[in-house]
């Protein structure tokens, strides 16, 4: 325990050092702490050399107040004492939980280990970066005068007033210590008075607050830092913007930054300042940042967990490192398993890898602004034994997506990584790109070799269960297949969670009357909106969207009855299902029936889809209509019936029957 808190590490005194006996370990933090009945000397003067400048002195002083500020965000600010004067000191977010815990409270002694002296409001408070904990419990050192009359309240005061004192009050407790215990009687070694040097009084590029700003950590960045620098490399830069507000026009621009301490933080640019960086910033360069100014992160538009963002000024500094930094990661992500996805919040923000299966031709999308789009789906499957739909938007269909495109037609099938992917889920779980994602093929990090290896020793030929647009997977291994009657005598669709199964049946019938609706075009996000839309005159409206268009868009909503060996339900199938069963769009349907009046035609769609064998994926679930419960039962996915298969399904079926 000596050698735990000698005096070369902490100031203390042989003495108080050997005052540390196990009779004073009473509780798990005491037992981490010397006793608080010790001689500790504070640093004198040390608030007053902080105050001028001095950085490195890392003094004793003593914990006289905690007081928690902030509203949006928890910081606590002390009020700290060197036994001559106080002063208020901030700490970092990342020291909160040594006040939580109890590590750091009123009457602790504390060793300012690394800290700074900032401006705030015309009043100088020292922030504390990092401290250590001296003593736990200790009666108030020293006669300073506390603000706002806290002396008046205050324990007993130990005396602190000179060395000469200080040491004739150690050598009486040696004396003691020794009579009663036998023990060596050593002589103190005695913290010196702190004299400022004289180097940091009266300069005055000092005076002023002009030294060489500091190089800290993203992590250890706060509002309350008057000079602060952070050397970063930019992992993310956004396109220049143009807003328009009740401010007037501008526009805007931002970059996301990572140093080697694994801290982001993104950096926001506006009008002036943003014409001015954004030529100058490159992804993948490390650049020098200081006098910048921090400011809440407003999370409708910024994804990264640090609090806070920074916002440059004309005044700000940015400056290229024209040498590598090797301990700068390129990127950094946290990746989340595809099945962890399925129960992740909708439009939260996450990392995702898998390795391709699929690649759907980019489509042109009119989005609700009126602008037209890209959109092109591929899907993912991992190790978790789940695959998921990845909607790419715009300018990612045509580079990425082309790219992935032909390496899939190739018969290659690349590993593809998404930083800032966003969940979506209707119809199921799924993650699109949004402006600030990234994407990575075939990116060179050990997941991605993992990922690869697992895909080709086996992960191949595993069928993976999708957790997007609530559709089955294909594979016989999974499918639960009932007949008509099963669905009914064992209740399916009762419990709290819907009932997937596979049925082999016939379309018999299909209502012809209202087989389609007219829906909204425009796009909510990364998802069509598809709500009815109502005539309004000329124009066609969406009470959801609140805007008027000139053309509508049909789906599908067919009532239909299937039926098989052993009885006959009643069934809706939505828009791919609809056109799986009829072969045709909804709106080439609805214009043979109300504008061509092609009825022969009409009829002729209608019945290709009838007594017409189909392997239908159902969803079969308990829903309330009213005041009544009604078992709906949605086709999910239907496929005719390829016979080759279905024989291959029940000779096994059929094998694994008892002999």
């Amino acid at each position: 325990m000596k050698k735990q808190f000698g005096v070369d590490k902490f100031l203390l005194t042989r003495q108080a050092a050997s005052c540390f006996s196990p009779q004073t370990l009473t509780s798990p933090l005491s037992s981490r702490f010397p006793s608080p009945k010790m001689a500790v000397n504070l640093t004198r003067n040390a608030i007053s050399a902080i105050l001028d400048g001095d950085m490195n002195s890392k003094p004793l002083v003593q914990v006289i107040d905690v007081k928690l500020i902030g509203s949006s965000q928890e910081r606590y600010r002390l009020l700290i004492s060197d036994s001559v004067s106080t002063q208020h000191a901030m700490i970092a977010t990342q020291l909160n939980d040594r006040v939580k815990s109890g590590q750091v409270r009123k009457g602790s002694v504390v060793q300012l280990v690394d800290y700074i002296c900032s401006t705030v409001q015309n009043r100088k408070i020292i922030v504390v970066l990092n401290m250590e904990t001296i003593i736990l419990d200790c009666e108030i050192i020293g006669n300073m005068q506390i603000p706002g009359g806290e002396d008046a309240a205050a324990p007993k005061v130990l005396p602190n007033s000179s060395v000469n004192g200080s040491s004739m009050a150690v050598n009486s407790m040696n004396a003691a210590h020794a009579a009663n215990n036998g023990a060596q009687n050593f002589r103190p070694t005695v913290q010196p008075q702190y004299v400022p040097p004289p180097n940091y009084k009266h300069h005055g590029p000092i005076m002023r607050n002009e030294a060489p700003a500091r190089v800290i950590p993203i992590a250890a960045l706060n509002p309350y830092q008057g000079r602060w620098a952070i050397k970063a490399r930019v992992t993310t830069k956004s396109k220049m913007r143009r807003y328009n507000n009740a401010k007037g026009d501008g526009k805007v621009f931002s970059f996301d930054v990572l140093d080697s301490d694994g801290g982001e933080i993104r950096v926001t640019c506006f009008n002036a300042v943003a014409d001015w960086f954004y030529n100058i910033i490159e992804v993948g360069k490390v650049y020098m940042i200081s006098k910048g100014s921090l400011k809440p992160a407003s999370k409708n538009f910024n994804h990264l967990s640090n609090a806070w963002e920074i916002l440059l000024e004309s005044s700000s500094s940015v400056d290229l490192c024209p040498d590598e930094d090797i301990s700068i990661p390129k990127q950094q992500f946290s990746f989340r398993p595809i099945s962890e996805i399925e129960s992740a919040e909708s439009n939260s923000i996450l990392d995702i890898i898998g390795i391709v299966i699929s690649v759907n031709p980019s489509v042109p999308i009119l989005r609700k602004n009126g602008m037209e789009t890209q959109r092109r789906i591929i899907n993912l499957k991992d190790m978790s034994g789940r695959s998921i739909e990845l909607t790419l938007w715009g300018d990612f269909c045509n580079k990425a997506g082309q790219k992935l495109q032909e390496l899939f037609e190739s018969g290659i099938f690349p590993a593809l990584a998404v930083k800032a992917a966003k969940v979506s889920d209707f119809s199921g779980k799924s993650v699109g790109t949004i402006s600030s994602s990234q994407i990575f093929i075939n990116p060179d990090i050990p997941e991605a070799h993992s990922l690869r290896a697992w895909f080709d020793q086996g992960g191949k030929h595993i069928t993976s269960q999708s957790i997007s647009r609530e559709i089955m997977p294909v594979g016989a291994k999974n499918e639960i297949r009932k007949t008509i009657s099963q669905i009914r005598d064992e209740g399916l669709g009762r419990s709290s969670k819907p009932d997937w199964v596979s049925v082999r049946a016939t379309i018999a019938f299909i209502k012809t009357d209202t087989f389609c609706y007219t829906a909204c075009p425009l796009m909510i996000g990364d998802r069509q909106c598809n709500k009815k839309v109502t005539r309004s005159g000329n124009r066609w409206l969406c009470d959801r969207c609140n805007q008027e268009f000139e053309d509508c868009d049909y789906r599908y909503l067919l009532q239909a009855q299937i039926q098989d060996h052993t009885g006959l339900i009643w069934v809706t199938a939505f828009q791919e299902s609809g056109e799986a069963i009829l072969d045709c769009s909804a709106k080439e349907l609805y214009m043979l029936k109300n504008e061509e009046q092609d009825v022969d035609r009409f009829a002729e769609v209608i019945h290709s889809g009838l007594f017409v064998e189909f392997l239908l994926k159902l969803k079969v679930k308990e829903e309330t209509y009213g005041d009544e419960q009604k078992v709906k039962i949605t086709i999910v996915k239907a496929d005719r019936v390829d016979f080759a298969s279905e024989s291959r399904y029940l000779l096994d079926v059929l094998s694994k029957q008892p002999q």
